[in-house]
């Protein structure tokens, strides 16, 4: 496939840079691709190997309750001082993080709540409708799941406490369901007694395993001709504030468009480009369980210790818990053992053998909500980056999104709750 000679006859850009090879940048790319461009995707390591590779795997078009919401910023030094409490920030980064800690309270501001709401719905909403063109044409579709998602609590009380976060999603046409403690039983023989009700979102699924997908559709990317590049990419060249090439360590690509999708390392490219964004990493965990000896038929939340536990296709992938410390600090693996803890909180029987652990990068904006279209300094440059802990979820509609704004097409909804230019 090349590029549309059609599109370039009428003056439109035919050859793209998409830099970042995660699930957003791959499926950005394989979108532009469809349209006919001459697309190069720029990716330092391999695809998929940042927070593609060890996610939740979990696919939900009815998030949209915002992570900052009234009330969160009181719950956050109970966090910090519980070892297993599912938020931590090292003593040193601090100073770093405050600012943008500042800006994600006044995110959950009341007042503020309700658009950051319609704005997830509204992204979130087609990520299989998104997904289903670029799987079935990878030949993939078997790594995706639609079986629903079970959210569970200790008690009757508990789950009153989350009243406000459920009537979002119902207010949204988010399709939810109470199940009581016999219900959860017979939902997941495994799961421990203390459980005692919840919440399940029949809409919902997972990918069996995200790096899998993610290297099979960048895989697809170039077998239908798109260029991948092992580079780090550096900054721009301008010609007269049109965007004339890419500037890489391994040298210039050129390119009349170019798409940040870096995850949490898009800041400094962004930068360039004349654009500020409060972004910051919120470092994720899990343990995945081999030969957990259970597989529980579908994905399941603990609300209270905001940890989710997924069936994948390599066992049982148990992952969660924020952790503020940058980009540069190194692990702190006791964080991922709590994990294991925790998962036999869930399922009691499970065994951790042989577990592994993981630690990426969530690329997160203080309001919850991505950064998606032009930088306005420099338009040629669009903006594809955090997504925070929805990715996988809002990857392929990005894709459908940047490929729209490129062609010049109606994407269907109003985008500028996602300007890269809001703070």
């Amino acid at each position: 496939m090349s590029a549309d000679p059609t599109r370039a006859a009428a003056g439109g850009p035919t050859r793209i840079a998409v830099i970042g090879a995660g699930i957003v940048g791959v499926c950005c790319a394989l979108y532009l691709r469809r349209d006919g461009y001459d697309v190069t995707l720029i990716e330092r390591e391999a695809p998929g190997d940042g927070a593609s590779r060890g996610n939740a795997g979990a696919l939900s078009p009815g998030s949209c309750v915002p992570l900052s919401m009234p009330g969160t910023a009181h719950k956050v030094p109970g966090w910090l001082l519980d070892p297993d409490g599912p938020l931590t920030i090292r003593p040193r980064y601090f100073p770093l993080a405050l600012p943008w800690l500042i800006r994600f309270a006044r995110a959950g501001r009341p007042g503020r709540i309700a658009a950051i709401a319609d704005a997830l719905r509204a992204l979130h909403g087609r990520t299989f409708a998104c997904y289903a063109p670029l799987l079935r044409a990878a030949g993939v579709e078997a790594l995706v799941h639609r079986t629903g998602t079970l959210v569970i609590y200790e008690s009757e009380a508990a789950l009153a406490a989350a009243a406000t976060e459920w009537t979002l999603r119902r207010e949204r046409g988010v399709p939810c369901e109470a199940i009581d403690g016999d219900g959860l039983r017979q939902l997941l023989p495994d799961l421990s007694d203390r459980y005692r009700c919840g919440m399940l979102l029949p809409e919902h699924g997972f990918v069996a395993e995200p790096y899998r997908l993610t290297r099979a559709l960048a895989d697809h990317f170039v077998a239908t001709g798109g260029r991948l590049v092992r580079a780090q990419a550096t900054g721009w060249r301008f010609d007269r504030r049109r965007l004339a090439a890419v500037v890489t360590d391994a040298g210039e690509i050129a390119a009349e468009r170019a798409v940040i999708a870096g995850g949490a390392w898009s800041a400094p490219l962004a930068r360039q480009a004349g654009l500020r964004v409060p972004l910051e990493s919120q470092r994720g965990y899990h343990v995945t369980l081999p030969e957990p000896g259970i597989r529980p038929r579908l994905p399941v939340t603990d609300a209270a210790a905001k940890i989710y536990a997924t069936p994948m296709e390599g066992g049982l992938r148990v992952a969660g818990t924020v952790e503020f410390a940058g980009l540069a600090a190194p692990p702190n693996w006791a964080r991922a053992r709590r994990l294991v803890d925790l998962a036999r909180r869930i399922f009691p029987a499970a065994r951790a053998d042989g577990f592994t652990e993981w630690m990426g990068h969530r690329p997160c904006l203080p309001d919850s909500l991505p950064a998606i279209g032009p930088v306005p300094a420099y338009p040629d440059v669009l903006c594809a980056f955090g997504h925070g802990h929805n990715g996988m979820t809002s990857g392929p509609v990005t894709g459908s999104l940047i490929a729209d704004l490129i062609a010049g097409r109606d994407p269907g909804f109003d985008l500028r709750p996602y300007r890269p230019d809001r703070f």
